[in-house]
């Protein structure tokens, strides 16, 4: 019978120093750099405690973790491994197109600059996720559990953040009760917990002053 160690071998191979030999350092670290970037992109949230703005890669880690925490007490039926890729490359166009605030008019059309930059992105040399585009139009225009989840609380994180800066990000955009409310009205559909939630939130910051009832 073979020992574990042996098992060990056969189950994780060394790399192949061939292969090694090929890659170069300098291509890794300027792709890593451009990744980076998302750290200098900010988004219209507030975080919470201080008075400065979130940026996108801060927004990505917590999304990430919230899908992962959700989806555990939810016991739901999803691939956890596939779920914080999802997560974690969400954001990734907005190196190139920047943060498109939720109630823009031009959020419509976000995409498009934000899918030539995860091409940009997937042709970098130093690249060494293959599948980064695939990835990424999973999350934008898939329908699995996970794309449906990431897609709740993507919507319910920049809320959280608002309900506890006082409103800060809607007094400052002028944003309406009714805008709030039909940007998550799909999340009655898969969680009707959290849209049952939502809506007593949306009433509690329209009589704060921090929604206009309208």
């Amino acid at each position: 019978m073979p020992s574990n160690a042996t098992l060990a071998t056969k189950q994780k191979p060394l790399p192949d120093p061939t292969r090694a030999s090929n890659i170069d350092i300098d291509d890794i670290t300027h792709f890593l750099l451009e990744l980076d970037a998302l750290k200098r992109v900010n988004r219209r949230s507030y975080v919470t405690g201080t008075t400065r703005l979130e940026n996108s890669a801060e927004h990505s880690w917590h999304l990430a973790m919230a899908c992962w925490s959700i989806a555990e007490l939810f016991e739901l039926e999803v691939n956890h491994e596939k779920l914080l890729k999802l997560a974690l490359i969400h954001d990734l166009g907005e190196i190139d197109a920047g943060d498109t605030f939720l109630y823009a008019e031009t959020r419509v059309d976000a995409h498009n600059e934000e899918r030539a930059g995860i091409a940009r992105l997937q042709s970098e040399r130093g690249n060494g996720i293959a599948d980064l585009s695939e990835v990424w139009e999973e999350q934008e225009t898939g329908h699995s559990k996970e794309t449906q989840l990431l897609r709740v609380v993507d919507r319910l994180l920049p809320f959280l953040l608002n309900l506890n800066t006082e409103g800060k990000t809607w007094v400052d955009a002028n944003v309406t009760r009714s805008q709030v409310a039909g940007a998550h009205g799909f999340i009655k559909d898969s969680f009707p917990s959290i849209h049952e939630w939502l809506t007593k939130q949306i009433d509690y910051a329209t009589k704060q002053g921090w929604l206009i009832d309208v």
